[in-house]
């Protein structure tokens, strides 16, 4: 039996969106290509060749999974890096094609690598913002989205599913109207890669090992061959151009062998997810007042819930909970260092603190879920009595 998910549940880990814990597929093959993979890539002699065959396996297992050529999947040093390579070298490339000025589409509760990159290309390369608001389940309307990309649309983003509420965006609905006019689709499927099938229709997607079980600094970069595209940086040789530098081969393959793991038991464990987290979602307004559950209540990852308590302090409820014994996540996830409210929530038109996400490893159980209850209860209780709010 695995250890992973023992200590994952009895220490109340419950920010499995932020970082899985480490699969033992990704262990057991980052400790054995430590030894066989540590040889430049690049280079032509034996161990070198050793090292490029690992990292030719790992680009293809990912490949097979998010539905890419084994040459459009390069291997960067994050997703947030991915996110960047992705956004700024296809801007880069279409800067005649698209006209001036030009305009990048985004939904208004994109992740902040997002949101940010869209901003670096309005400072430094004039490019106009148009983001696309959302409904009260946090879900775009394919329609307006589609009306936000028009002929000097440069490049659109809308992610796979909601790291903050778990909403699944209609992708495929707008990939086809943004094929129609010739708008490359950047996804960022960080969230979704490994748990949910992908949307199809993508022009680059972006992914994060960290997110499925795969060691940190691993992110995925996938360019459809017919996507135009060029790399923002000084030029390298290394993953086809796209990402410079010497590329970590143990880390690539330990994050394919994660993402692969996953992908083969995602159907079992999403269905015991959605159970824990439907569970979550109705038990919550039963034990307190005053609690909005936020998020596509049946179109959604499975493992993630999120709710936010009216009165209560999301530092206070981070702390408080983490002296139960509970991590969990608060705030907006992008900034939770700052607690900064969630520009997700904002957009959805939901209260901004005194939120909790709840975000499940794949080992959960239901014991582990309703003693979180107890302690959230508990916790939001006393800050309530404590403010004079009961």
């Amino acid at each position: 039996m695995s250890t992973r998910g023992v200590s994952a549940s009895s220490d109340g880990y419950f920010d499995a969106a932020s970082t899985e814990p480490l699969h033992p597929a990704a262990r057991e093959v980052l400790l054995a290509a430590a030894d066989e993979g540590w040889a430049d890539p690049a280079r032509l002699y034996g161990s070198a060749r050793r090292a490029r065959m690992l990292l030719d396996n790992a680009r293809e297992v990912v490949a097979a999974v998010v539905g890419a050529r084994p040459d459009e999947v390069s291997f960067t040093a994050s997703g947030t890096q991915a996110i960047q390579l992705g956004m700024l070298g296809t801007a880069a490339a279409r800067r005649r094609e698209a006209g001036d000025p030009r305009v990048v589409a985004v939904s208004a509760v994109e992740h902040s690598a997002v949101l940010q990159s869209a901003a670096h290309l309005a400072r430094h390369e004039g490019a106009r913002t148009v983001e696309v608001g959302v409904d009260r389940d946090g879900r775009v309307d394919p329609a307006a989205f589609a009306a936000a990309v028009a002929d000097d649309t440069v490049l659109a983003c809308l992610q796979a599913a909601n790291h903050e509420v778990g909403t699944v965006q209609p992708v495929d609905e707008v990939a086809a109207h943004c094929a129609g006019r010739g708008v490359p689709l950047l996804v960022d499927a960080a969230q979704a890669a490994g748990r949910v099938p992908l949307p199809a229709g993508w022009s680059v997607l972006t992914a994060s090992a960290h997110k499925w079980g795969g060691p940190a600094g691993v992110g995925v970069l996938a360019v459809r061959r017919n996507v135009r595209w060029r790399s923002p940086l000084p030029g390298d040789e290394r993953e086809g151009g796209r990402v410079p530098g010497f590329e970590n081969v143990p880390a690539a393959l330990a994050a394919a062998a994660a993402l692969r793991a996953r992908w083969e038991e995602a159907d079992a464990v999403a269905a015991r997810q959605r159970e824990l987290v439907d569970h979550i979602r109705a038990r919550v307004p039963e034990l307190l007042a005053d609690v909005d559950v936020v998020g596509h209540p049946t179109l959604r990852l499975p493992h993630l819930v999120t709710f936010s308590c009216l009165y209560v302090d999301g530092e206070a409820l981070v702390t408080e909970l983490d002296r139960a014994g509970f991590a969990i996540s608060s705030g907006s996830s992008c900034t939770s260092s700052t607690l900064r409210p969630s520009h997700v929530l904002a957009a959805m038109g939901a209260l901004t603190h005194g939120n909790v996400r709840v975000s499940l490893t794949s080992d959960a159980t239901r014991d582990d879920v309703d003693r979180l209850l107890v302690a959230v209860a508990d916790v939001v209780t006393r800050l309530r009595a404590g403010l004079g709010a009961l």
